[in-house]
């Protein structure tokens, strides 16, 4: 289980640590691709073989989910854990997500996301100040 906020630097060549507590949820490796809303999501190996599972089932005929199959399967990368608790992060998962030298890694529950930092600020920002609607509109969905 990942929960949690922490703040990382990458290095120059786009490594960056795991933050200690989650490294327990990643023993057998991690898988990282890109995610929704600009961030990079990383997942366990188990978990992303049940997520890549379900994903690779979308039906090819529809524009919607072939979308969506390229850009979470197109983009994933195995990510093996460093003896210093490092992943290094491609080129690519960089620029997608406009990481620069400090991240935000957020932990949410499966998966954790990594966010370069003003973009996670600007992010947060805007979700705590819609938090009302947001609650209101979970409350219809019955959470």
């Amino acid at each position: 289980m990942f929960i949690g906020e922490y703040k990382h630097n990458l290095d120059a060549k786009g490594r960056m640590a795991i933050p200690a507590k989650f490294r327990k949820g990643l023993v057998g490796g991690a898988i990282v691709t890109r995610g929704l809303d600009r961030c990079l999501f990383v997942f366990s190996r188990s978990e992303w073989d049940v997520l890549a599972s379900k994903i690779s089932q979308l039906p090819i005929a529809q524009a919607g989910a072939r979308a969506f199959v390229r850009l979470m399967l197109s983009g994933a990368t195995d990510a093996d854990i460093d003896a210093q608790g490092r992943i290094l992060i491609p080129d690519s998962l960089r620029t997608y997500a406009g990481l620069g030298k400090e991240a935000v890694v957020t932990g949410l529950m499966n998966r954790i996301e990594v966010w370069d930092a003003e973009a996670w600020k600007e992010y947060k920002a805007k979700t705590e100040s819609a938090s009302d609607e947001i609650a209101e509109k979970m409350g219809e969905l019955g959470i």
